[in-house]
């Protein structure tokens, strides 16, 4: 009887943990794959509109990140860190969007108090685009935390998957540096 409990137990402990690896190691988007468009209704500083990734890319590179929830721990980290580098990524000629699972009223709220109205979220109900860019966490309708950058041609040109908030904005910020500096080189 208890070499039974012992054998599940660890049987349990191992499908846990392929469960956190799971997690982590989703298929993404890789660097030269084109990024599918979409348009979603977003909120940036409290206001509802429709974003149209098509038109952002017009302007310049678009940083595209994917997280689970609103308001949650991680994720607030991860709004203000990226609300901190709106400058940064302006000054790249680039343009910030999250998506999430969650509803454009939450999103509301989101983009004022933890985006701190300096750039826009969108809301995916339905999971469409979270589903095309590859980004759901397995057997789930929420997004796992990803980063796309995404050059002005449609092409992702980065990508990061990690569900710790702490590298995603300085790792995209680098690969805008990157691509600037190649791109720039190639035009002159």
């Amino acid at each position: 009887m208890k070499r039974n409990f012992a054998t599940r137990m660890r049987a349990a402990a191992l499908g846990a943990s392929l469960a956190a690896y799971a997690l982590v190691a989703c298929a993404t988007l890789k660097p030269g794959d084109h990024a599918p468009a979409f348009v979603a209704q977003a909120s940036l500083g409290g206001n509802t509109y429709n974003y149209s990734l098509a038109d952002e890319l017009k302007k310049g590179p678009v940083v595209l990140y994917f997280y689970p929830a609103a308001f949650t721990k991680g994720c607030t980290i991860e709004a203000h860190e990226f609300a901190e580098a709106v400058d940064q990524y302006k000054a790249e000629g680039a343009t910030v969007i999250g998506v999430s699972h969650d509803d454009i009223d939450t999103l509301k709220r989101f983009s004022v108090s933890e985006c701190r109205s300096k750039f826009p979220v969108a809301a995916d109900g339905d999971s469409k685009i979270i589903k095309s860019y590859d980004a759901a966490l397995p057997l789930s309708s929420k997004a796992n935390r990803v980063s796309y950058v995404i050059a002005p041609d449609g092409t992702v040109i980065y990508e990061y998957t990690s569900l710790s908030p702490d590298k995603h904005v300085a790792n995209t910020l680098q690969a805008l540096h990157e691509w600037n500096a190649k791109h720039k080189t190639q035009t002159q």
